[in-house]
């Protein structure tokens, strides 16, 4: 199966290679298959390295979200509403990576600064993920239902 997906790889370059040496290719897809030439070792890495998926739908699926809702996060014309989504999609993201209940961190987050006088605590790194403790995990992940 593994040679037969390297002779498969090995084909599409070698017609990419064909149609581009043909003087009559139209300029759209000239730009296309030199794109492809080009970044061939990066596009094939997959044959070498087992990690690496051979498509990047899961990749795609959690920017999908940000994607659709972009217009959203900047059509008040205010730049720092686009940055401050950007922003929350990389914490949530960070969170979600990390095992734990994005809605539950949150909440626990936003309790803390009602608890602070409505402001934020003085540091955050108790709050992220690598620094919680066994207890504060626990109370917060995945596994726990959400009727807490």
């Amino acid at each position: 199966m593994e040679t037969d997906l390297r002779e498969h790889t090995a084909a599409m370059k070698a017609q990419a290679e064909a149609e581009l040496a043909a003087p009559s290719l139209a300029v759209p897809c000239r730009g296309a298959l030199q794109s492809l030439v080009e970044h061939w070792c990066g596009l094939t890495r997959f044959l070498d390295d087992p990690r690496i998926p051979l498509d990047n739908n899961a990749s795609e699926r959690q920017h999908r979200l940000a994607v659709r809702g972009r217009k959203n996060y900047y059509d008040s014309g205010a730049l720092w509403s686009g940055q401050l989504a950007a922003m929350l999609f990389s914490i949530f993201a960070t969170i979600e990576k990390s095992k734990v209940n994005p809605r539950k961190w949150l909440s626990w987050y936003l309790q803390s600064c009602a608890s602070n006088g409505g402001q934020a605590p003085a540091s955050v790194a108790g709050y992220l993920p690598w620094n919680l403790s066994s207890e504060q995990r626990r109370s917060i992940s995945d596994e726990m239902d959400d009727s807490s």
